[in-house]
């Protein structure tokens, strides 16, 4: 079933049945593996953010469930994270391809790909215990599972619009701080942050799309695209300190160079247009959205 609290059910029941649905999956994922090994973990690990971001809408009422229950599904996802992570910076040069601006340019982003699939190889070689890590991500989903079944909550529509309304005003704020520095400070953590917002407002707007479909429909389809925009800004953040760190996997100081003259290039061009979409997306209406939220749970919640 989709990603998406129904208001004409007890809020408890759905709540518990999204988060199984996405540990089962990703669960599924894992033992199943159908696309191979890492893209398993890839994709369960989407399942796991989106756990995440459920949690968040009760942490009014539950604040010791969340709190716990977050850091087990973080933890989970932070045990898988070492190869995936790797993967992406290859998949980052191959997406710098298309904006390339010369022959010269794709030669040493070629280079880099190249360079970055050793390095990613080398990488799956050393992490001889990603079978053991796998079955203990499956042992701890079976837990979060289980921990679901001792959750009470209140599921009176009237104090089910106050929880969410709270928790989509604690959302919209980060998300508003987080604009506000990246307006001022254009540095990679403050645009990770964003990206973390926008991505939590785009799962939230999923989980509430049956309160008004056409409106929130259209904000969905903006903050994903905030949030892919912000994906692909920090995965070159990531390239950028890994050339930094390690300049030796790239070549000569020309190729270096090119490679980091496409990086940046095209980083600027993301973030610009990243703000852009932001300050659309989220303008001066926090309270004004959230107690809409609320309004829209009560009446669809008692129709």
């Amino acid at each position: 079933m989709a990603y998406r609290i129904r208001p004409c059910e007890p809020f408890t029941r759905e709540f518990r049945r999204v988060a199984e649905n996405q540990l089962n999956r990703a669960v599924c994922l894992l033992q199943e593996q159908p696309d191979g090994q890492h893209k398993a973990i890839h994709d369960a690990r989407k399942r796991f953010k989106r756990v995440r971001a459920l949690y968040r809408l009760i942490e009014a009422d539950a604040k010791g469930f969340r709190k716990a229950e977050n850091a087990r599904i973080r933890d989970i996802a932070k045990t898988l994270s070492t190869a995936r992570d790797a993967t992406a910076l290859i998949e980052t040069t191959e997406y710098l391809v298309g904006d390339a601006a010369s022959p010269e340019e794709i030669s040493a982003l070629t280079f880099a790909s190249n360079a970055l699939i050793e390095r990613r190889d080398r990488i799956v070689a050393e992490e001889t215990d990603l079978d053991d890590k796998i079955a203990s991500a499956i042992a701890e989903c079976g837990e979060a599972i289980a921990a679901l079944e001792n959750l009470k909550l209140a599921d009176d529509p009237q104090k089910t619009a106050k929880r969410l309304a709270k928790a989509w005003r604690k959302q919209r704020k980060a998300a508003a701080t987080a604009l506000a520095v990246c307006h001022d400070h254009a540095q990679a953590d403050a645009f990770h942050d964003l990206r973390k917002a926008g991505q939590t407002y785009w799962m939230h707007l999923s989980l509430m799309r049956d309160l008004w479909p056409s409106a929130i429909a259209a904000k969905h389809a903006d903050a994903k695209t905030l949030v892919e925009m912000l994906g692909h800004e920090h995965d070159l953040s990531v390239l950028t300190q890994l050339i930094n760190e390690q300049p030796e996997l790239f070549g000569n100081g020309d190729t270096m160079a090119r490679l980091l003259g496409a990086v940046i290039a095209k980083q600027q061009k993301l973030r610009s247009e990243a703000l852009t979409l932001a300050d659309a997306l989220f303008p001066d209406d926090i309270d004004e959205e959230s107690n809409a939220i609320a309004l829209l749970w009560q009446a669809a919640a008692t129709s």
